[in-house]
């Protein structure tokens, strides 16, 4: 990065906000704009590599989709391996899984088992932490893989909704670029 990073109230405000979405009432956070600002990716990226690497990550995992675009860049920066936590039937090996709740139904969460040594420090980094659901399933997952999941690294945090206390009661340490109340 050539010039220096922005900083994460900068970088907050590259965030849009769109009202009523999906539903009234709700105020969706939308980083569309952020990735489409090359300094607010960029920092975003250096930010959340700096964060890794403090963590003492061997690898970091991302999470289907938007936890690709970022965990992917922290891995490549770092120089270490990425593992994509995956929708069911993406992968064409045997995978192992996990069925979660969601505010509506289940989902379903696979990755590759030999994505990860045992033992091997792991950091998860994905675009935002609401409800947690899919962080704490991730973390689950990665652990029951044999990796050491001790870090979540985020680029947005509605606190408002729980998730990021949710997942710290798994055991998950939790670090945002940013937060938004009353989300």
């Amino acid at each position: 990065m050539s010039t220096p990073p922005l900083s994460p109230d900068a970088l907050k405000a590259l965030v849009r906000t769109v009202p009523d979405f999906p539903e009234p009432g709700i105020q969706f956070r939308d980083i569309t704009t952020l990735i489409g600002d090359g300094d607010g990716l960029a920092s975003s990226i250096h930010h959340l590599a700096e964060l890794a690497r403090a963590k003492g990550a061997q690898k970091i995992a991302g999470m289907e989709a938007r936890g690709f675009i970022f965990g992917a860049a922290v891995a490549v920066q770092l120089g270490i391996g990425f593992v994509p936590v995956r929708k069911p039937g993406k992968l064409p090996v045997k995978t192992i899984g996990i069925d979660y709740a969601l505010e509506y139904g289940t989902d379903r969460l696979e990755i590759d088992p030999a994505a990860v040594a045992q033992g091997e420090r792991v950091v998860m980094v994905d675009d935002l932490i609401a409800t947690g659901g899919t962080a704490i399933a991730s973390a689950k997952l990665l652990r029951e893989a044999g990796a050491a999941i001790e870090d979540a690294l985020f680029v947005i945090d509605l606190p408002d909704l729980g998730g990021a206390d949710r997942l710290r009661a798994a055991g998950v340490n939790v670090c945002a670029l940013m937060d938004f109340e009353g989300d």
